[in-house]
């Protein structure tokens, strides 16, 4: 299983680099994102879920761990679609805007289960934010509106984007 390895690799990569969530250990976002992953797995064909799971567990590696790991180490260490999966959510340098472009969007929309990845890691993210009454959901609910203008299609995710939403109601 290519999830296993993934899973290694990432947390290894956090570590190394002394990566935190809240204080603590940063697996503990890879484990939340995962568990949304796994509540909705119904989305994801059977045959597929190996590939979206490692790619959920590899979500920020390459953003975060740029000196241990780059998408050609990605694709040797899981495969080809895990990367791509990865390298679709991972941002480029610069500030909040110029990361969240629309063209960054555009990407995530355009490479299949990315929309799904994003969403667990979203989700994940907004919700530890309420749990531990951290300030940083005020910039998720005022950037919730466009993040759903440009990933959301009808039919698509949508129990996934109502558990999202009910964050912001």
């Amino acid at each position: 299983m290519i999830e296993e390895i993934a899973k290694k690799h990432s947390i290894r990569c956090h570590n190394m680099l002394n990566h935190t969530y809240n204080g603590e250990p940063y697996s503990v976002h890879l484990y939340m994102s995962r568990e949304i992953g796994e509540k909705y797995k119904h989305h994801i064909p059977e045959d597929d879920r190996d590939d979206v799971f490692s790619s959920i567990f590899e979500h920020d590696t390459i953003e975060d761990c740029k000196e241990l790991c780059k998408f050609s180490d990605l694709v040797k260490i899981t495969n080809l679609r895990v990367a791509m999966i990865v390298k679709s959510v991972t941002t480029i340098d610069g500030t909040r805007k110029e990361r969240f472009s629309d063209e960054y969007y555009k990407g995530i929309r355009n490479t299949k289960y990315a929309t799904f990845v994003k969403l667990c890691d979203r989700i994940a993210n907004v919700k530890n934010g309420f749990d531990n009454k951290n300030p940083i959901i005020n910039m998720y609910k005022k950037e919730h509106k466009h993040f759903k203008e440009m990933l959301y299609i009808p039919g698509e995710y949508e129990d996934m984007w109502r558990e999202l939403d009910s964050y912001f109601i």
